[in-house]
């Protein structure tokens, strides 16, 4: 079994590992920007890339967990995530939660995706 592990400059995890046809990542707004709309756009740009570096994207999207230091948002949240994740087809099963974030983070994404293409594509 090989796994694959894409760096992250934080310490003590990576931003995506792929295993077995799957990707686990995690996004948060790298630049921190102010409000949850903001936030949750970077977030989701963020997510794209990390998918697409590897070898998924929104198509292969299975579950996401989605951190939220305020779930009052939710809504302000959704109405972005709804115009990010396009057609129903691409809809994965999906949780929402209520948690403290550190440092300004207003949301943080978790990831399973199924791998689409190999990471040389």
């Amino acid at each position: 079994m090989t796994i694959t592990r894409f760096p992250y400059e934080g310490l003590g995890r990576c931003e995506a590992v792929v295993s077995n046809g799957l990707v686990y990542a995690v996004a948060t707004d790298p630049q921190n920007a102010d409000g949850i709309l903001a936030q949750t756009k970077n977030a989701l740009d963020e997510l794209r890339r990390i998918l697409e570096k590897a070898g998924s994207g929104k198509p292969g999207l299975l579950q996401a967990t989605v951190y939220l230091n305020n779930i009052t948002q939710k809504s302000e949240m959704d109405a972005i995530w709804i115009d990010w994740i396009g057609p129903e087809k691409n809809w994965p099963q999906r949780a929402c939660v209520g948690v403290d974030l550190d440092k300004g983070c207003l949301i943080e994404i978790v990831v399973t995706a199924k791998v689409l293409r190999s990471l040389g594509e």
